[in-house]
């Protein structure tokens, strides 16, 4: 696709860095040259772990480094903070309890008790619409990799599957899935009461078919008269785009609001490795002009159909969001209709929220909390993507340096 000359600018570091102060944007540029330098990253990554699990005393260095950078506290309280000054500046939140899923019973149910907690403290909070859960933070993983396999053995649309392969689950298995369904319920149900919006994350593809069936039942249930529960598509993957096309006649048919969070996606490398060692085609778009047309042909489709789907886009990617304000001016739509938002992960990107809320859309940033010892491993995938998505580290430090260079030259 050419490129778009329209605004807003992704270029004015003014707006994207107003919130921060030198002390704050130069702890920054520090941190993004590290993560420049991948033997850092790899060593950090096994060492920090490894450091919490035998209690040495390096919270206080995580704390007030990346974990100041790409989080927004260990606490709901600690959140607010954050909210409050993105708030400033038009900028809302997607909370996201960033501890990674843990395997029982007894685990599931407190996830969802932690989930159910952020909805109603999101409810009270004016700039937090949203909240993201993950569905394999109260489900367990095999059972959702058994429905999974028995769906791909059957015939017909995605709900016929899925309804199918529930019967074909022994009584076991069948009670455990009813509380995972009651789970998914009570939270949908606190958060239409809360009037919260809750972002279903994707996961791997061998486990992702019942995490769909589930949402879209959800969606059934709560979006009748307004969004309440969004699915996310990983556009990476080739059969996503048609997917998005699907689950739109379903919204039709069964005449629900479609609540679509558009991303690239997040286990590309461990997608194509078990495809390569299973010895079956990878579900990854062969390169990234597929991934990127794909993506933005989503975005295209969801916004010539606002009036059935609630779009989130959600990108680090300029010309996708550009893309998106300049399909709203064609067709004559405010830049802060109620149908679309745009959201970028804290601590990243601050070049595309800031001058998106500048500009009067309704934008975002992800922001993950959590006690330290609990998001280590959230916040070392953040350092890895840092270093492995080509040019990412380079931009941000750019940008930055840029921004401090504009502050000296005007003292």
């Amino acid at each position: 696709m050419e490129k778009l000359n329209i605004s807003p600018s992704f270029d004015n570091t003014k707006v994207a860095f107003e919130y921060k102060n030198d002390k704050q944007l130069k702890k920054a540029s520090f941190l993004f040259s590290l993560m420049g330098k991948p033997w850092i990253v790899r060593m950090g990554s096994k060492l920090a772990p490894w450091s919490l699990k035998v209690g040495l005393p390096v919270k206080g260095i995580i704390r007030s480094t990346i974990f100041s950078q790409f989080l927004g506290g260990e606490t709901l309280e600690e959140t607010k903070i954050v909210a409050q000054k993105l708030g400033e500046y038009n900028v809302k939140v997607i909370l996201d309890y960033g501890v990674e899923g843990k395997e029982g019973e007894e685990n599931f149910d407190h996830a969802c008790d932690e989930f159910i907690k952020v909805i109603a403290y999101a409810g009270t909070q004016p700039m937090i619409p949203f909240m993201s859960v993950k569905v394999t933070g109260f489900a367990r993983f095999a059972l959702l990799e058994k429905l999974d396999t028995l769906m791909h053995s059957k015939e017909g649309t995605l709900m016929k599957r899925f309804l199918s392969a529930i019967e074909d689950l022994n009584a076991v298995e069948k009670e455990e899935w009813h509380r995972v369904r009651h789970r998914m319920m009570r939270i949908c149900e606190t958060a239409a009461q809360q009037k919260t919006g809750v972002l279903v994350d994707a996961e791997e593809t061998w486990i992702q078919d019942p995490v769909d069936a589930l949402t879209i039942l959800m969606m059934d249930t709560f979006n009748k008269d307004n969004c309440v529960v969004y699915n996310t598509t990983q556009h990476y993957r080739h059969d996503r785009l048609q997917f998005l096309k699907d689950s739109h006649a379903a919204a039709v048919e069964r005449n629900f609001v479609l609540g679509a969070k558009l991303v690239r996606g997040a286990y590309m490398e461990k997608e194509r490795k078990r495809a390569e060692e299973n010895n079956y085609p990878s579900p990854i778009n062969p390169d990234k002009e597929s991934t990127d047309n794909e993506f933005n042909e989503g975005v295209k489709f969801c916004i010539e159909h606002l009036d059935r789907i609630s779009l989130i886009v959600a990108s680090h990617n300029e010309f996708s969001n550009l893309y998106a304000t300049q399909l709203l001016q064609e067709k004559g739509l405010p830049m802060d209709h109620p149908h679309i938002h745009w959201s970028q992960l804290y601590g990243m990107s601050d070049n595309i929220t800031f001058n998106l809320a500048h500009a009067g859309c309704s934008v975002s940033k992800y922001l993950p909390f959590g006690p330290i010892k609990d998001v280590v491993p959230y916040l070392m995938r953040r350092a890895q993507e840092n270093t492995s998505i080509k040019g990412q580290t380079g931009r941000e430090l750019n940008l930055i340096k840029k921004e401090l260079l504009r502050r000296k030259n005007q003292k």
